[in-house]
């Protein structure tokens, strides 16, 4: 943290300075993980339900850590501590005024569905031409979003920071600390309704964001999302969809033969050919947004398209593989009702018989089961022939889509066998609490006549 020192850190959260060192030394970056400490960071010493930060402080000095964030003194311990109440507090406070320091412009990501996709995406066409830092993996709530501004240096043009939220008021707390000078909004979608309601609780929440934003600042927005469309804020708002009337727009859009996808990027009398090497229709929204952003920026055709061209898939999000045996779509990093819905529009434009492994879609709230069943019918009426299904709430999707569901992961395993033909697509997808990444395994390996 450029300029942060251990005496400016405390003064920032009304923390206490314990120990002997040098408390006008400058801080790293903030880190939570001991092992992961590299010399000068600031190891934050969190207290979780299994894991107490504080029982690895020597681990975190032994590793060259500068100073810690800490609650209370280990026992023995004299090397430099910032002792506070709480240092989950005392975290955004310091991110949020070493980020006040800094001149270095913020895009915002937040969505029900492909944050983590338009983070990548962005960050991929702006570093066509700026030094740029990104979320590090979904590191995207208010433990992630301090870690991140943390890591920004003077020396980066550009921050991509994604920002997840559950719950009202969590947004505002993340811009605070984040202080974006551009959002992009992916979807407004069903999930975290546990806690949100409905749609509209969902851009509210995720609107806070707006809030603490210039009026001169650009928000780009999902323009064939119907919330995000009608969304009224003093802000410059660019729509980017397939719409006609969208300021960004997808055209030509096809399957490219290596399972990558292309389409033409329109907007006003620019016209941008760029292959997305990923699969599904929900990547070229993901190349929309970083046409959009980066056309903010300035960047050229050719820049945008080279960076479209430079995405990587992360984790289990949408990845394409050819088993030998089958064609596996492996999205079980998370689910809820839109990406599964998404998931089956992209399986049925693969070659095959379309099959789909559905897990239960987490926190959807009191409307859980016929969000479930109504995923069932929409797979079988876009076309999907066989459904198997895994965990309780899934049983309404597969009764509604007249599929077979399983008692746990490892019947449904034990049945793929009988279940599966040579040549099928399949779509894995459930929320990361269900640990569909078994069931991906085992496709990856399994072997038919």
């Amino acid at each position: 943290m450029d300029g942060m020192t251990i005496r400016k850190a405390a003064l920032c959260c009304g923390g206490q300075l314990h120990g002997a060192g040098d408390f006008e030394r400058e801080l790293g970056r903030a880190v939570i993980d001991s092992r992961a400490v590299q010399p000068g960071d600031l190891f934050v010493a969190y207290r979780g339900e299994r894991v107490d930060g504080h029982d690895y402080i020597s681990a975190a000095f032994a590793r060259g850590a500068a100073c810690c964030l800490a609650e209370r003194v280990p026992e023995g311990e004299t090397r430099p501590l910032i002792l506070v109440e709480s240092v989950q507090r005392a975290l955004e406070q310091i991110a949020a005024a070493y980020r006040a320091t800094l001149p270095v412009p913020v895009i915002g990501i937040t969505g029900s569905v492909g944050k983590t996709s338009a983070k990548e995406m962005i960050a991929a066409v702006l570093s066509q031409r700026l030094h740029v830092l990104k979320t590090e993996g979904n590191f995207n709530n208010q433990i992630g979003v301090p870690m991140t501004v943390s890591r920004i240096t003077r020396a980066h043009e550009a921050a991509v920071v994604e920002m997840g939220i559950s719950g009202f008021g969590e947004m505002t707390e993340l811009a605070r600390i984040a202080q974006p000078t551009a959002a992009v909004y992916t979807v407004i979608g069903s999930a975290h309704l546990e806690f949100l309601h409905d749609r509209d609780g969902v851009l509210r929440a995720k609107g806070e964001m707006l809030q603490e934003m210039d009026a001169d600042a650009p928000v780009f927005v999902n323009g064939d999302d119907d919330k995000l469309r009608a969304l009224n804020c003093r802000q410059k708002k660019i729509l980017f969809g397939l719409g006609t009337d969208c300021d960004v727009r997808a055209e030509k859009i096809r399957l490219l033969p290596d399972g990558g996808t292309a389409c033409d990027i329109v907007a006003g009398a620019r016209r941008i050919p760029v292959e997305i090497p990923a699969f599904g229709q929900h990547m070229v929204y993901a190349a929309l947004e970083g046409a959009a952003v980066g056309l903010w920026f300035g960047l050229t055709d050719a820049e945008i398209a080279a960076g479209v061209a430079a995405y990587e898939t992360v984790g289990r999000r949408g990845a394409v593989t050819d088993t030998g045996c089958l064609t596996l779509i492996d999205d079980c990093y998370n689910a809820n009702p839109d990406s599964c819905r998404c998931g089956v529009d992209s399986l049925l434009q693969l070659p095959g018989r379309p099959v789909c492994v559905f897990g239960d879609m987490l926190e959807l709230g009191e409307n859980a089961p016929a969000m479930h069943a109504e995923l069932g019918r929409y797979a079988r009426d876009r076309g999907a022939a066989l459904v198997l299904t895994c965990g309780p709430l899934s049983e309404e999707t597969a009764k509604a889509a007249g599929g077979v569901h399983y008692v746990n992961r490892e019947a449904l395993i034990a049945d793929l066998p009988r279940q599966l033909r040579r040549g099928d697509a399949v779509l894995v997808k459930a929320s990361r609490g269900m640990r569909f990444e078994e069931i991906s395994e085992a496709l990856k390996t399994l072997q038919l006549e």
